[in-house]
């Protein structure tokens, strides 16, 4: 696991990691799989450094903060390629009817 938070109601949760499985590592990337069935969750996670998605099978997702905030509504497809930043707590729901596949990119620090 990669740490712990606390939930808007004072609830202690574990972070998971923020993919299922990594792919390719060197010193300056980590590669990251990610495949959700429609309406399955990946749970809590913290991304600690800069990554980008690139879509391999595209569907409709949700990203929930913990901190209680708006979800907000992304649709990620195939082919794409997503630049995100490092920062909240978020979990991640497969909200469409096609399984969402991609590959993270987490850019390490050098």
């Amino acid at each position: 696991m990669a740490g712990k938070a606390t939930t808007p109601d004072g609830r202690e949760v574990e972070l998971a990691e923020i993919g299922q499985r990594v792919v390719f590592e060197n010193d300056l990337v980590r590669v990251w799989e990610m495949d959700l069935e429609p309406g399955q969750q990946h749970p809590w996670h913290r991304h600690e450094n800069p990554y980008l998605i690139v879509g391999i099978e595209g569907a409709d997702n949700r990203i929930d903060p913990i901190d209680g905030g708006e979800p907000r509504l992304v649709t990620e497809v195939a082919g794409g390629v997503i630049f995100r930043e490092p920062g909240e707590v978020h979990m991640l729901t497969n909200r469409g009817e096609t399984t969402y596949v991609s590959r993270l990119i987490e850019l390490k620090k050098a």
